[in-house]
């Protein structure tokens, strides 16, 4: 935004108009969020990411790098930081762990110290992996965490870091987040194109929440002051298995879907086996209800047809 263009926006919205600052923007949730701020002249938005976009509205920033993180905020002074930037390849973090940590934990250190010397609000996302998913009733914001991988590791030493760094917080743990992007949605409908039969693991029980309802929670959450940490998943459960044949069922697929064991499918990462999260924080502190997660995944099916990423 061009400083003639700022001044005019801040005649017109005053004191209301708001600097809002995203990490990870290419990713799933970076795209969601773009979707829904996007043209809301209340808000200027400066968007982030490891890597520059072609045009330039994406800016290169390493969140690793604690100097360019001071500079970088200091220098556009945003009001708002969403931290979306997260290496999330669970399996990989087992063999890089180091690498995960830069990211997952240095990196929101690195923000929380910015936001703290300049008044900004930070809003981390984090994750259900926190949790060992052997409990099995739904966590809430106080439960004892105790992650069983290097991701889920990674992760909440970045949670620590953002809590003892930074006194305006906001902490949303997620899970099972698909959105514009790689993700189990597009998973499922690639395999359909060559397979007549899919086998998915069935005894892992979370709830499947779309990138846009995630968004929606975190531009209510920026607007106040409740700081904290809150779940933010869709409403309701299932497990990997039963969203593999609610995704078929949606498109008309005619596709075998096979029950699995966790067993049956090793991977290096051990996975919570039950990982729902109880969004109390949102409903207690705000009468906040995110979407049923079978609501929420329509809605993003028929916006995928309509912008055409799914024919």
């Amino acid at each position: 935004m061009s400083a003639w263009f700022r001044r005019i926006m801040l005649e017109r919205y005053g004191e209301d108009m708001k600097r809002i600052m995203i990490t990870g923007a290419s990713g799933q949730l970076g795209h969601a969020l773009y979707r829904l701020l996007k043209g809301q002249n209340q808000y200027e938005l400066l968007w982030t990411d490891a890597v520059a976009n072609e045009d330039g509205a994406v800016h290169a920033l390493d969140i690793t790098d604690d100097a360019a993180v001071k500079v970088y905020i200091e220098k556009n002074m945003p009001e708002i930081i969403i931290n979306c930037a997260a290496y999330t390849a669970v399996d990989q973090c087992e063999s890089q762990e180091d690498k995960a940590y830069q990211i997952n934990a240095l990196g929101p250190k690195n923000l929380a110290i910015a936001a703290e010397s300049t008044n900004a609000k930070l809003i981390h996302v984090s994750t259900d992996y926190v949790f060992d998913g052997k409990t099995f009733e739904p966590y809430v914001e106080y439960s004892p965490t105790s992650p069983i991988s290097a991701y889920g590791r990674t992760k909440q030493a970045g949670d620590v870091f953002v809590r003892a760094n930074c006194s305006k917080f906001f902490i949303l743990r997620t899970a099972w987040v698909y959105g514009e992007g790689k993700n189990f949605v597009k998973t499922m409908l690639r395999l359909a194109q060559t397979n007549n039969k899919v086998r998915v693991v069935a005894d892992q029980y979370g709830t499947p929440t779309s990138a846009l309802e995630l968004a929606r929670a975190i531009i209510f959450l920026m607007e106040t002051d409740s700081y904290g940490i809150y779940h933010a998943t869709c409403e309701g459960s299932t497990t990997w298995y039963e969203f593999a044949k609610t995704i078929f069922q949606t498109e008309g697929i005619d596709i075998v879907v096979e029950p699995i064991t966790t067993s049956d499918y090793p991977t290096p990462a051990k996975r919570p086996m039950y990982s729902i999260l109880d969004n109390k924080a949102f409903r207690e502190r705000h009468n906040y209800y995110m979407k049923d997660w079978k609501e929420a995944f329509e809605e993003f099916m028929l916006q995928e047809h309509q912008a055409g990423r799914i024919s």
